[in-house]
């Protein structure tokens, strides 16, 4: 398997978009030396997003996590969350009455309008669900999973209301070596025992990057030649980017490590542009 240097990668785009977890930062705080790649970035003069599947925080609270960790250069208006295409959604299609949700109260921020009250799944009372419109995943926690999940399953059972998906991600590292199951893992269980299918987004979802594609400064003088999507995650962040025609660079810090991961691309046939051993800029 032959590696790039991420620094000479990056030098060929004017707009990067980069995943999240397993790129910039994992369980353990920033990847080690990632301050560099800021730098660089402001240095060039380059523009770059954090395009995430992330939705159990808002904008504000995902950029106040990196001052936080040292990194002021990711600013509210740089995070693009699939939690922002679930609140677009509903914006469109429900009015009124009750949004119930799976995750904590801080990923409610999305779902909330004037109009709409938010309700979590662990609030809800099976016997009053007259006024629930919608019924949207965000976060694998805020709840318990055998009770919540049951009210959850029952809930469809009685309501033929749109659910929506905000966090397709079915797991995430826990560690160097242990993987946990995310939202989009129990949503799809879900989704699997009624028999009905579910309106998700997020990577690979091509609407997350158009989304994003659409959120960039310049758009629409940036042409999709100009930007790499940087990722951990072959399902997500490689296979979307491919599909939407971006150059993708796979980091080999996450979901993705050094020791399977040419295994991995020809099992899977998702194909990198770039595989680099991390984000950082050396």
């Amino acid at each position: 398997m032959i590696l790039d240097n991420f620094k000479s990668v990056l030098s060929k785009y004017e707009v990067i978009f980069f995943d999240a977890f397993g790129v910039l930062k994992t369980y353990n705080g920033l990847i080690p030396g990632i301050e560099n790649t800021f730098a660089y970035l402001k240095e060039t003069g380059k523009d770059f997003y954090v395009v995430t599947n992330d939705a159990s925080r808002s904008p504000e609270q995902l950029a106040e996590s990196y001052v936080k960790l040292g990194i002021n250069d990711v600013t509210p208006d740089r995070i693009i969350s699939s939690g922002m295409l679930a609140r677009e959604y509903l914006d469109l299609k429900v009015r009124n009455g009750i949004v119930a949700y799976l995750g904590t109260e801080n990923s409610a921020h999305y779902i909330g309008t004037a109009d709409i009250k938010t309700l979590s799944i662990k609030e809800l009372d099976l016997s009053a669900i007259d006024d629930v419109n919608a019924l949207v995943f965000l976060d694998d926690e805020g709840f318990d999973w055998n009770t919540d999940l049951t009210k959850t399953l029952n809930l469809l059972r009685k309501r033929n209301i749109p659910v929506i998906v905000a966090n397709t991600d079915k797991t995430y590292p826990a560690s160097k070596t242990r993987l946990s199951i995310a939202v989009g893992a129990l949503a799809k269980m879900i989704e699997d025992t009624i028999g009905r299918q579910f309106i998700r987004f997020g990577k690979p979802d091509p609407q997350m990057f158009i989304f994003a594609y659409q959120h960039i400064k310049n758009y629409p003088n940036v042409s999709k030649r100009d930007i790499l999507m940087v990722g951990d995650t072959l399902h997500t962040d490689i296979l979307g980017g491919n599909k939407f025609g971006l150059d993708t660079a796979l980091v080999l810090t996450g979901n993705t490590q050094a020791i399977d991961a040419e295994v991995r691309i020809r099992s899977t046939g998702i194909i990198p542009t770039y595989i680099c051993v991390s984000a950082v800029v050396e």
